[in-house]
């Protein structure tokens, strides 16, 4: 499942088989770009070559060999939240409607990456089915300058279609166009196709891309403009060297109402006995079209509808030229198909497997005279093809017309069109609405139930009379009550350099706690000449306020109180020998000015010279107060 690049959204891979589904989650970023390009590459030489996938090397793997942590699995559709632990192997599948994500904490990104999983899982009932009318047209205009007008081909149908897409080859042969893609038929057959537009249905220009000759350009009725988005295009050269654009494909995607589509107009390798070459154009197209603005990129196979067209070049073989132009004339078209190489090679599933073709009832479009309706008449004498084709992919896709227009006579090649009638998916708006909601309220109730949670069995611990150097503890139990393992660590409040106060130390200070377990912590209480000092003269005092973060959860207060036993431990000697009275019966703001100025005499003894005698006296008129 892709996201757009707008989106910062993570990454969700969905590998589905039957009725079980894999869903893991990556980061957004060039590896993992890489590893869908890669995958990408890797899954079109499967199917190309309908190889069978051998996993029987996993079974020398232990479970635990190939660890890969699912996380929670949370049932969001069903309305009951279930939840395992899991450790899986590659084999490992969940079923259709269940939703995985990390346990713990959900960055941003990724909680918008499971709300859009989870709308895209419920699509069916916000949207309705509603059918547009495409039109698709094709033609190698032989490098020649543009018509005055192209009704003929753009406005056969009386109804004008909701969408055009409309491709040319050969638009320009000349060298600058070779050499530096640029060229001034781009924009007179521009010009050309929008004045041909049926003009009761009012066009926009959704977009249009160039490469060489080949050109693409696709238009809306112009009151759908606000329904098409993530409009992208890319082109790939598979001419000379397999790389210039003289032969290849350009595309242009979008997101129609909720459609993805996709149109491709390609120009595949020429000559009779090149029909291998020409599956090869195909499968590098495939490869190669990388739409790189979404995450992870797009290709073509990554749209609900696609619609491939242009001059791919397949031609008639084993039949000669008389007896192909025998047949055309008899309308027996039949017959000269059972020869046509696309037919031929379609039906072996060597090119565009998977891909569909109306019946053709139209004479061939290859090759005649420029300006007439006469066949090739130059010495080579090519036998008439239906080189130009038009194919689409998709669910809910009715071709109305398939037709050339043999009318418009400028090229070697006759235009082709067709018409189908495509179903697109809708949005009701008030039930997208109702259904978000519902999601969202699910995805609360489901990440609260997911959030890490703990019981504490006390929230304030209470120390009995501390002394000096005599060690107190005590015992706080954290549990397990919720869903999902708990990692916790005791964190330091906001300015302060550590988690705790210098007399307290804690043991674990962080742990891990799986679902169900629970883990005792010790609070050692311990009083140092360093402590005691600041005890005792008042400038700290046994109150701790302990935070308890637990990751991805809430953070637990826990206080610490207790009551200190002042004593002569920690205070100096010079202060000591000027009291009176026990110390513990000295007020605290008393005692911390009395030190305060006793430490200033002391000082003041070596700076100001002032005799001993004299200092003491004035420490002893200080204490005789107290």
């Amino acid at each position: 499942d892709s996201l757009s690049a707008e989106s910062s959204s993570d990454i969700y891979i969905n590998i589905s088989a039957r009725n079980f589904k894999l869903f893991m989650g990556m980061n957004s970023g060039s590896e993992t770009n890489h590893f869908f390009t890669e995958l990408s590459k890797s899954m079109d030489l499967y199917l190309k070559n309908q190889q069978k996938l051998d996993f029987n090397w996993l079974k020398k793997y232990s479970i635990n060999d190939i660890d890969l942590e699912l996380g929670l699995m949370m049932t969001i559709n069903n309305g009951d939240i279930a939840t395992n632990n899991l450790k899986t192997t590659v084999n490992m599948a969940v079923s259709e409607n269940d939703l995985s994500f990390p346990s713990g904490t959900h960055t941003l990104s990724s909680r918008e990456s499971v709300i859009q999983r989870q709308m895209l899982l419920s699509e069916e009932q916000y949207t309705n089915a509603k059918n547009f009318s495409i039109y698709i047209g094709t033609w190698n205009v032989n490098g020649q300058p543009t018509l005055s007008s192209l009704n003929d081909w753009l406005t056969s149908d009386s109804e004008p279609p909701d969408i055009y897409a409309i491709g040319f080859q050969e638009l320009d042969l000349s060298k600058e166009a070779f050499l530096f893609n640029d060229s001034p038929r781009e924009e007179e057959w521009l010009q050309a196709v929008t004045k041909s537009l049926n003009s009761i249905g009012h066009y926009r220009k959704v977009s249009l891309v160039r490469l060489v000759g080949m050109m693409l350009i696709v238009f809306v009725k112009k009151k759908h403009m606000e329904h098409v988005k993530n409009v992208a295009t890319d082109t790939v050269g598979t001419g000379i060297m397999g790389k210039l654009g003289n032969k290849g494909g350009v595309a242009v995607r979008m997101d129609f109402h909720n459609t993805s589509l996709c149109f491709v107009n390609s120009h595949l390798a020429a000559h009779v006995e090149e029909f291998e070459r020409r599956n090869q154009d195909y499968y590098n197209i495939c490869s190669r079209m990388v739409f790189s603005n979404f995450t992870p990129p797009k290709t073509i196979k990554d749209h609900n509808q696609v619609y491939w067209f242009g001059d791919l070049n397949y031609r008639i073989t084993e039949m000669d030229p008389i007896s192909v132009k025998d047949l055309v004339s008899k309308n027996n078209f039949k017959t000269v198909l059972e020869a046509d190489q696309l037919k031929q090679q379609h039906r072996a599933g060597n090119v565009f497997k998977g891909y569909k073709e109306g019946s053709i009832n139209f004479i061939p479009t290859y090759k005649y005279d420029p300006g007439t309706n006469d066949w090739d008449s130059s010495e080579k004498n090519r036998a008439p093809a239906w080189c130009d084709r038009i194919l689409w992919r998709g669910n809910s896709i009715k071709q109305l017309a398939y037709r050339s227009h043999p009318n418009l006579m400028i090229s070697d090649h006759k235009p082709v069109s067709a018409l189908f009638e495509s179903e697109v998916k809708v949005v009701d708006t008030i039930k997208y609405r109702k259904i978000h909601e519902n999601i969202m309220k699910k995805l609360d109730k489901a990440e609260n139930e997911y959030l890490p949670q703990v019981m504490v069995d006390n929230t304030e611990i209470i120390f009995n009379m501390v002394q000096f150097m005599e060690p107190q503890m005590k015992e706080l139990t954290v549990a397990n009550t919720g869903q999902v393992p708990v990692q916790f660590e005791f964190i330091k409040k906001l300015d302060d350099s550590t988690y705790c106060k210098e007399w307290l130390r804690i043991e674990p200070f962080m742990s891990f706690i799986d679902p169900g377990e629970k883990c005792d912590i010790t609070l050692e209480v311990l009083v140092d000449k360093r402590s005691a000092y600041k005890m005792n003269s008042g400038q700290d005092k046994l109150y701790d306020i302990l935070v308890l973060h637990l990751d991805g959860g809430k953070d637990i207060f826990i206080t610490v109180t207790g009551t200190y036993e002042r004593s002569c431990f920690g205070c100096s000697l010079e202060t000591l020998c000027y009291l009176k009275v026990p110390i513990r019966d000295i007020p605290i703001g008393k005692l911390m000015e009395l030190v305060s100025i006793c430490n200033i005499l002391i000082t003041s003894k070596s700076v100001f010279k002032i005799s001993p005698s004299r200092s003491n006296n004035i420490l002893l008129l200080l204490f005789s107060e107290v």
